[in-house]
Parts: C-alpha cells; sequence; structure tokens
C-alpha cells in the first residue's frame, strides 16, 4: 500500500536540520532522474522558507541520457523556479564504460572522481559544506538483498564484498556530520520509490527520458521491477533495524571519522 509524500510533513520531520543551512554552502547533486527531482524540489521549497540558497550540480553522464535537448527541457523548468543547474562534463564517452564486465561500477567510481575533482577547485571552508544527495528507501533495501545474495552465493572474495557493504550501508543514514566538518544529507531517504514517482508526476515535474542502456546491470534495477510488481512497501525504520542486526549495519562513527579523500573516493 503506498502513502502519499508531502512537502509539509518533510519539512517538519528535518526542521531541525534545515534551520542550520542559512549559513551554509549546500551543493545539491543532481542527475534528473527522479529522486534528485523530488529532493531538489523540497529544498528548493525549503530554501525560500528558512532562509538557505543552493547550487545545483549535475554529472551529465553515461553521455547518451544528456543530449542538449534534454537537458534544455530540464534546466528550463528549474530556471523558471529559481534554480540553475551546473552540468559538469566528465570528460569521457560511453566507451569509456561499454565493454567493463559491469559498466555501473565504473561509472560510479567516474563519478567519485568527478565530485572530488569539483569540490577540491571549488570548496575553500569545508566546515560550511553541506552535500545533498538523493538515495531513496528501496536504494537502501536492494543494497541488503544484494549483500544477503553475495554472502550466500557469491565465489567472490569475501574482502571485495564487505568493500561494498561499507560503502552502501552508510546510505542508511540519513544525516553524517563528517570530522572535517562538512555534512552529508540525504532527504529521501525513507521514501519508496512508486511513491517519488507518483509524486514527481502529480507535481509534474520533467524528469529525463531517455534510460540508461546499462540500467540491467544493476542489480536495483531488476528487483525494483519486482517490488513494482508486487507491490511491496517498506518501512524505513523496519528496513535499518533488519541492516543492524542481521547484516551488522556499521555504527555512524565508522564513517563520521573516515578521511575526506578517502570517504569521497571509494565510499560516498
Amino acid at each position: 500500500m503506498s502513502s502519499a509524500i508531502d512537502y509539509h510533513q518533510w519539512k517538519e520531520n528535518h526542521k531541525t536540520i534545515l534551520e542550520t543551512f542559512s549559513n551554509k554552502n549546500v551543493m545539491m547533486l543532481f542527475s534528473g532522474g527522479k529522486d534528485s527531482s523530488l529532493a531538489m524540489d523540497f529544498i528548493l521549497r525549503a530554501g525560500k522558507e528558512f532562509g538557505f540558497d543552493f547550487s545545483a550540480h549535475a554529472g551529465a553522464y553515461p553521455v547518451h541520457r544528456y543530449p542538449g535537448k534534454e537537458k534544455k527541457m530540464i534546466e528550463s523548468y528549474w530556471n523558471r523556479r529559481g534554480i540553475g543547474i551546473q552540468w559538469h562534463d566528465l570528460g569521457e564517452t560511453d566507451d569509456y564504460i561499454r565493454n567493463e564486465v559491469n559498466p555501473c561500477l565504473r561509472c560510479q567510481k567516474l563519478r567519485k572522481q568527478m565530485l572530488k575533482t569539483m569540490l577540491t577547485n571549488l570548496i575553500d571552508d569545508w566546515e560550511s559544506l553541506v552535500l545533498v544527495t538523493s538515495y531513496s528507501l528501496w536504494d537502501i533495501v536492494s543494497y541488503s538483498i544484494e549483500h544477503i545474495l553475495n554472502d550466500l552465493f557469491s565465489n567472490s572474495v569475501n574482502a571485495e564484498n564487505n568493500k561494498r557493504f561499507l560503502e552502501t550501508a552508510q546510505r542508511f543514514y540519513p544525516l553524517l556530520k563528517m570530522k572535517e566538518g562538512y555534512t552529508v544529507f540525504r532527504p529521501i531517504i525513507r521514501y519508496n520509490s512508486d511513491d517519488i514517482l507518483k509524486a514527481i508526476k502529480e507535481a509534474d515535474i520533467p524528469t529525463l527520458s531517455i534510460p540508461c542502456e546499462f540500467k540491467e546491470f544493476r542489480p536495483k534495477r531488476v528487483l525494483e521491477r519486482y517490488y513494482q510488481k508486487t507491490g511491496l512497501h517498506f518501512d524505513y525504520d523496519k528496513v535499518f533495524d533488519f541492516a543492524r542486526r542481521s547484516r551488522g549495519l556499521p555504527d555512524i562513527t565508522t564513517y563520521t571519522s573516515i578521511d575526506r579523500d578517502e570517504y569521497l573516493l571509494n565510499i560516498f
């Protein structure tokens, strides 16, 4: 059973966080997909109420998803609402990942490298930085299932599985205050993807219309179709508790104590 996403309820739930943003450098990591579009809608509305500005940054990759017409359609909408999108060229064509066994992993690595380079060039005061990113509840449910299957059936080296779990498990936490002073905020982590899609459609917010040709390499995309067909709906608190008790979810301090370069390149 789906439940409506309500901005005003979200605002109340995150009020103590949003109240701290007025003197921060808030950077929204935008993709043009449904998750980041809902997050940007909420952050934009909250900025007007809580008195903060933010910038929106998008890594236009894989390239086939971001032709000029597509970018213009999306940025025109957000420009009308008062926020410009800074598109970042990752410096590679899609051939860079096309012949990989898992192109998604190489794509993610390239995006992390771009993010670190961008932040290094733009940020002087790391203590004022807030990174807003748009993982959903279905993302972390799918990560949990992936790790269960890896533990049961995979022949891969355990160290590699553990590394992947360390990376994905930190996304369970809506807010991380890192030791160098910067903050990572995941505003829609409590929401199921079908509810997000419904909210986007009701608000008539445009999103990327070109699907990623590599999406079938991502187990979570296969799992999401299963959730949709079976009408599965998840509760964040129950999923978090399961991950903590059954999957050994690391304590939040495991992540907040990680050095900045290590976190941005290998974990984020």
